[in-house]
């Protein structure tokens, strides 16, 4: 899945633990600066917030726009990354647009500037091919759910070289060590375990592990990545052709996700219409009132056109003019 070997790899609870690990693997003193980019979820913005809040760290948000444009986006993060950086800390796949971030260029502007590299791929392991050492970065975080098809309260953690030479951990338990004694002398594995803390749910271990073999060896992953590209594609198109409707997520440069605007609507009412209309599980992005849908390659284009056709509707008609429609929780409590 994430193209390392397995000694490189660290249990969490979930992709914002393995963000959390990143933030407070580094030495920080006052005035250390961390660059990010404006189009964060919280689970890179959480850790990061902490560590400003605690230790007087200076936060960076580097302003990339919808994300779509790769030669703006490294221009923002070039002026951003300045001496005294330490941590840059981004998504392979931006929650809110969907983008596919140049993780690889940002990479080896970091490095040599002498900063460490953390990378939440929630929205990428899964939905695109991911090779962490291709990508150059020191750490990169995954959850079990979303793309991998596993359960909550799980995932992972890649940690490079760079930072196993450091033996410095924030996090410690069980897990942690190659051995321990009475006296408190402990001896920290030499691989990625040495970031577990302890106190993982067995039974969701084992489901990571059966859905990433399932997607591996069933499913197969050069072709679920090549569905996923082509019905989020194709998703993409059928609502840019809608009337009143602006697509964010940029065309040429995208990965399962499809965020888009209604003219004339909030999102909040607009997904609640839709979600009464049509067979869809979406969800709003509040900072940029849209709404997001996530693309599997288990979907269908016919799927996608029914999705589309109650985008239309909503589209057509405003909060006031929409045609009326009985609310499906009352009808499922039996009420008329």
């Amino acid at each position: 899945m994430l193209g390392t070997d397995p000694s490189h790899i660290a249990l969490t609870h979930a992709a914002t633990d393995g963000m959390n690990v990143a933030a407070w693997a580094v030495d920080w003193k006052a005035g250390d600066i961390v660059v990010t980019t404006s189009l964060e979820h919280a689970g890179t913005l959480g850790p990061l917030w902490a560590v400003r809040e605690r230790l007087g760290v200076e936060l960076v948000l580097a302003d990339i726009g919808m994300g779509g444009d790769v030669a703006s986006v490294l221009a923002a993060m070039d002026k951003a990354i300045v001496p005294g950086t330490r941590l840059v800390a981004l998504s392979q796949v931006t929650w809110a647009t969907g983008a596919v971030l140049p993780v690889r260029q940002i990479a080896e502007m970091a490095h040599a500037r002498g900063a460490l590299v953390a990378v939440d791929g929630a929205q990428a392991v899964g939905a695109i091919p991911v090779s962490v050492e291709e990508l150059g970065v020191d750490f990169y975080a995954a959850p079990g759910q979303k793309w991998l098809l596993g359960p909550e309260g799980v995932g992972a953690l890649y940690c490079a070289d760079s930072v196993l030479d450091r033996p410095r951990v924030t996090f410690a338990g069980y897990s942690s060590f190659e051995s321990i004694d009475l006296a408190a002398d402990g001896k920290l594995w030499p691989d990625a375990r040495r970031f577990e803390s302890g106190g993982f749910h067995g039974p969701s271990v084992l489901g990571m592990g059966r859905s990433t073999a399932w997607l591996s060896m069933f499913i197969g992953l050069p072709w679920a990545h090549e569905r996923i590209a082509q019905l989020a594609g194709a998703g993409a198109e059928m609502l840019a052709d809608v009337p009143g409707v602006e697509v964010l997520t940029p065309r040429d440069n995208m990965a399962g996700l499809v965020s888009f605007r209604i003219a004339g609507w909030d999102s909040g009412p607009a997904l609640r219409e839709l979600s009464q209309r049509t067979l869809c599980i979406a969800r709003t992005i509040p900072p940029l009132d849209a709404i997001r849908i996530s693309v599997g390659f288990f979907n269908t284009r016919g799927e996608l056109r029914r999705f589309r056709d109650g985008v239309a509707l909503v589209a057509a008609n405003t909060p006031e003019t929409i045609p009326h429609r009985p609310n499906i929780e009352v009808l499922r409590g039996g009420v008329e």
